[in-house]
């Protein structure tokens, strides 16, 4: 079981989406992070047969995808950041359409979308009409209906939008127990999706992975530390012009900062271990003298 993507790319006229992304994926679950235009729905997109790169090759088990086409999709379960649906179907009705489109025989099709409606939180709305879901439930939807035909590489581009804490929890526990004898790769923004699951993590930022590894390898290689000061509200600015904040609190006390730093930045900030959220904003946040919010 291996994904390897081998310098791939993708233009779009002008503009570089993917910039020679070499990568090798086996079983378990990849987290795909990066802010808004870092070019991860490209990536993800080309991984499901959906854009042709420019330049350079996927294959799966040594195959190329493009030329496996039926056969490879058999393989596989994508949900795109928006996925279109009959606003009239019901749940129900929706989840066997698509598993028909998936080729699946009918009394195994309604066997698999019950299981999945139980899994995913939704065994009492199955005959609820897709128009009259909530845009949560709407999403536990489109997590069932990538599941349906049971795929060995399971691609999920922004899944937890519009969830709530309780339900992102519910899904991070269901991709856990779905990351046996798969691949799961999942795009996010939100550091905690994938903090605790992901076997692997890949940093992307303008078309490139800029650093991939387990979170505690990323940490490790993290070239600065981190430290925790609390400061007048006079002086925070000072600190925000001159280093790299993680995070800015104001509380009673004056103004708490977070400093990304390899040197302490004053006397008494106080050592902190780094995080994922951290390395992100390292990597994709506010720089040194950049606009901060005293929020």
């Amino acid at each position: 079981m291996e994904l390897v993507m081998k310098d791939l790319s993708r233009q779009f006229q002008k503009t570089t989406a993917v910039d020679h992304v070499s990568y090798t994926m086996t079983q378990g679950v990849y987290g795909l992070l990066g802010v808004n235009g870092a070019g991860k729905t490209t990536l993800m997109r080309m991984l499901c047969t959906l854009l042709k790169p420019t330049s350079g090759s996927v294959t799966w088990d040594g195959s190329d995808i493009f030329r496996m086409d039926g056969a490879y999709r058999r393989l596989l379960g994508y949900l795109p950041q928006d996925f279109g649906f009959y606003p009239d179907f019901t749940v129900r009705d929706y989840l066997l359409y698509i598993a028909s489109i998936k080729g699946l025989r009918p009394m195994n099709a309604a066997r698999r979308t019950k299981e999945l409606l139980g899994q995913v939180g939704l065994a009492g709305a199955e005959h609820k009409k897709m128009k009259k879901l909530s845009g949560g439930m709407k999403r536990r939807v489109g997590i069932a209906q990538a599941l349906l035909n049971d795929p060995k590489i399971l691609i999920l581009d922004e899944p937890t939008a519009g969830l709530d804490p309780g339900e992102r929890i519910r899904f991070r526990n269901l991709i856990s127990e779905l990351a046996e004898n798969r691949i799961v790769l999942l795009s996010t923004h939100i550091v905690s999706d994938v903090e605790y699951i992901a076997h692997e993590i890949l940093l992307m930022g303008e078309g490139r992975i800029r650093s991939a590894g387990t979170v505690g390898e990323l940490l490790h290689q993290m070239p600065v530390r981190v430290w925790q000061i609390t400061v007048p509200p006079g002086q925070a600015g000072r600190y925000l012009a001159e280093y790299a904040v993680s995070n800015v609190k104001t509380d009673a006390d004056g103004v708490q900062l977070r400093i990304l730093s390899q040197e302490q930045p004053a006397a008494k900030a106080a050592a902190q271990s780094a995080t994922l959220e951290d390395l992100f904003l390292w990597h994709f946040g506010e720089k040194a003298g950049e606009r901060h919010d005293l929020v």
